[in-house]
Order: structure tokens, then C-alpha cells, then sequence
């Protein structure tokens, strides 16, 4: 088993992996002192001094009792596999990488015994053959150890059982077993040499896996093994090309839906993005008119809880409570002194202030990816009967969204106290919206909101400001834009 690597020199980089045989590397810890180098070197030359002297008894104990190696036109395309799959690991994650290099040395400790084992388990290291070299020779050795002690575990199995089939099934679980067994061991070894973590944390680690690794290759290694000797030995060579295939097709898998991962961070990162801008936007607006700042933030809420209750789609409600937060923002280029004004607002200064959802389309259309928010931006206050700005559109050839943003910014302006009037009473405001449904208001939309208005507390009918606050929570994405906005 290999073990995560702190990069001494000669340290090894990596573990096996149940139920597959592959590499962990450890993450970067700080530089070890010079004395703990030298230190760490010296243990791991004496580790592997030991290793190479007890697989060379081993190998040399294996001859001497007359263990066959098996048939060379076999061993060579069993070793080549192991080779291949060694060099060709799959990445699952920064720190892990897995193959299927056990899988020929398991057939082999079963229909070859011991000595071929050994060998293929020894040679499959090669396709792995790099800096630092002390590493690589700890890896064979054990490799080597592992799959010799594999083949006389399944050769002293298969007397077990009077059948063919029993015989090959015990040999194959004791084989696995053996081998897993083995490598944990040698994991907990090297991690007590190295001093970099603990011995009893691998066993945790990998015992309860140990079920899987059993069943997994039971299944592969025992049919292959019944075949080859029961059927023909040329039937080893169906399983070469598929085995090869299946680790290839694996690895696909493993880039697409690491694609697909980053894809969401991505998504994810410009998402958060967005809602930072718009944080930035309201902020902004904020400093200009503190009315119009919490406004965006109540509109933003009731925008998006008015698409939920359409069951529009996730993306759609979620890019309600942005044009929600953002509708306004126009209001930055409106001349000073009318966001300010205490009173009615003249005919020209109405004029003048109608003009801020096209100054914010043109404000939003600046910025890329923003373009459906922009439009979106420059609708909200058009009138499903043609009668709004600033375009005159009608029924839908209104942006839904722009539709919602409507109600919500129409209905938060009468339930809430301005300068120059005090706030209406939520029932009057909700009569209003109904009243004007078909005309001024999509009715779907209206009807969507006042359900929503039915069983709705004081505090969200009202617009009160610590009631948003809580009701974004209920969408973590948000709570930060609208806790800021709608302090």
C-alpha cells in the first residue's frame, strides 16, 4: 500500500486504494528541517534494505521448492497489462489516483501461483519507474512480497475445496484478502518509519473497504481463472483488450465529470460574482437615496418568492431577486435634487425620473453577461395595456420578470412611507394591485402575489425590514446582498 508523500528525499508518494490498487498523494506540508531529511532518508534505505533482502529470499525460496513461473506466452501479456495500467492511472481527485494493476497479479497468484505472481506484482512497478528511486524500490518490493505471498495463500486455499469452481473461489477471496492485508500493513509500516501520521488512522481507513475489494475482484478474477482452466487458456486473452477498455472508458468518465465540476465552481464563482456587482450597484444607490436602496432589497424578496409561487424555473427565480435588487439602479443618473424632493414631482421632473429604467439598461448593458438583466431593467415599468414606459410594450411582449418586478416594486411603493404621504394599509395596497390587474398589471402575476399576501406575517406585508432580512436566509446564495441592502 502506498503512502502519502512529504517529499524527503527517497520517501514514497502514494497508497493503494481498496478496492483498487493506486496512489494518495499527501497534501504540502511545511519543509522539514535538514536533520529530519537526513533522518527520514536513512529510515527509508533501511526500510528498503530490508524489503529487497526479504524479496529476494522469498523469490529464491520459491525456486528452490520448484514454483513454476507458468507459461511465458501467458506471463508476458499479463505483466505488459499490469505495466500499462500501472502508467495509466486514473485521477479521482488532486490527491488520488487508481488502476487495475492488482487485477493480473490476482489471476495469476491463482491459475500460476506464487512465483508468476511475484514477478507480474514486481513488474507492474515499471510503468511507474521515476524520481525519487528509493520510493520506486520500496513500491516493487513490496509489490513483489505482496503478490508471492498472494499466490501461496490461494495455492494452500484451493486444496480446501473438492471442486473445480469452490477451489478457484477460495483461492481468488484468500488471494484478495492476502493482498489487501499485505499492503495495509506495509502502508501502517511506512507511515510509523516516516513519522507522518498514524498507523491505527490507515487500518481505520481501509478495513471496513475490505468487504468491497473481495467482492470486486472475486467477481472479475474467479470466472477468468474457472475459464482458463476449464475452457481453454486462450480465453485469458478476452480479458486483456476489456480490461484496458474499462480503465480508458473509467478515465473518460473521470475527465467529464471533473469537467462537469468545474463547470459548477464556475457557475458558482460567476454567480457570486453577480451578486457582488449588484451588492456594489446598490450600495452605491444607496449613498444617493436610502429609500430607494431598501426598495431593491424588499423588490428583490417579493420578486423572487412571487416566481417561485409561478413555479417558474430555479434559474429564472434566481435571476428575478438580481433584476429585483438591480431595477432601480437607474436612478444614479437622475438629476439631483428629485430622488431628494419632498413633495409631489412636477411634470417635467416626472418625465426626468421615468427615464432611469433606460439609464439602467444602458448602465447594465455595459457589463458582459448582463444583457437579459438590462432588458429585463428597462421594462419594469411598462403596463400590460401598452400605457407604460418606456417602449409601450404590451401583454407579452413584457419580460415575465419585468412583469413581477412590476407588482413587487408597485405594491412595496404603496406599503411603504415616503416623504410626502404616509404608507397605505396592506389591504388598500392589495385591492390596488387587484384592481389594476389586466390593465396595468398581469393578472397571473397579481393573482401569484396576493396568495403569497394571504398567509403572509404583519412584518412581510408591510415590507418591514428585519422580516426580509430573515426570509433571505432561507436562500443562503442571497443573504449577503439583501442583509446589506435592506439594513
Amino acid at each position: 500500500m502506498r503512502i502519502p508523500n512529504s517529499s524527503p528525499p527517497g520517501d514514497d508518494g502514494a497508497r493503494s486504494i481498496s478496492p483498487f490498487r493506486g496512489r494518495l498523494q499527501e497534501l504540502p506540508r511545511d519543509d522539514p528541517a535538514p536533520e529530519q531529511v537526513r533522518s527520514g532518508a536513512t529510515r527509508i534505505l533501511v526500510y528498503l534494505t530490508l524489503l529487497a533482502l526479504a524479496a529476494g529470499g522469498i523469490g529464491a525460496w520459491l525456486i528452490m521448492s520448484d514454483h513454476g513461473i507458468g507459461p511465458i506466452w501467458l506471463l508476458v501479456p499479463l505483466a505488459a497489462l499490469a505495466i500499462t495500467a500501472e502508467r495509466s492511472s486514473i485521477r479521482l481527485t488532486s490527491n488520488l489516483e487508481v488502476s487495475i494493476s492488482l487485477l493480473p497479479t490476482l489471476f495469476v497468484a491463482v491459475v500460476l501461483g506464487p512465483l508468476a505472481a511475484m514477478a507480474v506484482s514486481a513488474v507492474s512497478m515499471l510503468g511507474d519507474f521515476r524520481r525519487p528511486y528509493m520510493r520506486w524500490g520500496v513500491y516493487t518490493c513490496t509489490r513483489a512480497i505482496t503478490g508471492a505471498m498472494a499466490g501461496l495463500v490461494a495455492v494452500s486455499a484451493s486444496t480446501l475445496s473438492s471442486s473445480n469452481l469452490g477451489a478457484i473461489a477460495l483461492a481468488t477471496a484468500s488471494a484478495v484478502l492476502t493482498a489487501e492485508a499485505l499492503d495495509m500493513s506495509f502502508a501502517s509500516l511506512t507511515v510509523a518509519l516516516r513519522k507522518s501520521g498514524s498507523a491505527l488512522a490507515v487500518f481505520r481507513t481501509f478495513v471496513p473497504v475490505l468487504p468491497t475489494s473481495v467482492a470486486l475482484y472475486s467477481a472479475v478474477v474467479a470466472p477468468l481463472a474457472f475459464a482458463y482452466t476449464e475452457l481453454s487458456p486462450w480465453s485469458v486473452l478476452f480479458f486483456l483488450l476489456p480490461a484496458l477498455a474499462a480503465q480508458r472508458l473509467f478515465a473518460m468518465y473521470q475527465a467529464q465529470r471533473q469537467l462537469a465540476a468545474d463547470l459548477v465552481v464556475v457557475n458558482e464563482q460567476l454567480e457570486r460574482a453577480n451578486l457582488s456587482f449588484a451588492r456594489a450597484l446598490v450600495t452605491t444607490l444607496d449613498a444617493r437615496d436610502r429609500y430607494t436602496a431598501g426598495h431593491s432589497a424588499a423588490v428583490a424578496v417579493y420578486a423572487l418568492d412571487i416566481a417561485e409561487k409561478m413555479e417558474l424555473a430555479a434559474e429564472e427565480q434566481q435571476l428575478a431577486h438580481l433584476c429585483g435588487l438591480l431595477h432601480d439602479i437607474g436612478k444614479i443618473g437622475v438629476r439631483p435634487g428629485i430622488l431628494e424632493k419632498n413633495g409631489p414631482l412636477t411634470l417635467q421632473e416626472r418625465r426626468e425620473m421615468e427615464a432611469h429604467s433606460a439609464i439602467g439598461e444602458r448602465i447594465l448593458a455595459n457589463v458582459e453577461a448582463y444583457a437579459e438583466i438590462a432588458m429585463i431593467v428597462r421594462h419594469h415599468h411598462e403596463r400590460v395595456d401598452g400605457q407604460g414606459y418606456p417602449d409601450g410594450l404590451t401583454q407579452e411582449g413584457i419580460p415575465i420578470i419585468s412583469r413581477i418586478i412590476c407588482v413587487a416594486d408597485a405594491y412595496n411603493a404603496m406599503t411603504s412611507d415616503r416623504p410626502y404621504r404616509d404608507a397605505m394599509p396592506v389591504a388598500v395596497a392589495r385591492a390596488r394591485l387587484t384592481q389594476a390587474a389586466g390593465t396595468q398589471f398581469d393578472s397571473e402575476v397579481v393573482g401569484a402575489f396576493d396568495e403569497i399576501l394571504e398567509t403572509a406575517s404583519e412584518t412581510y406585508s408591510s415590507g418591514a425590514r428585519a422580516d426580509f432580512a430573515l426570509e433571505a436566509q432561507a436562500h443562503p446564495a442571497l443573504s449577503t446582498v439583501v442583509g446589506a441592502s435592506a439594513a
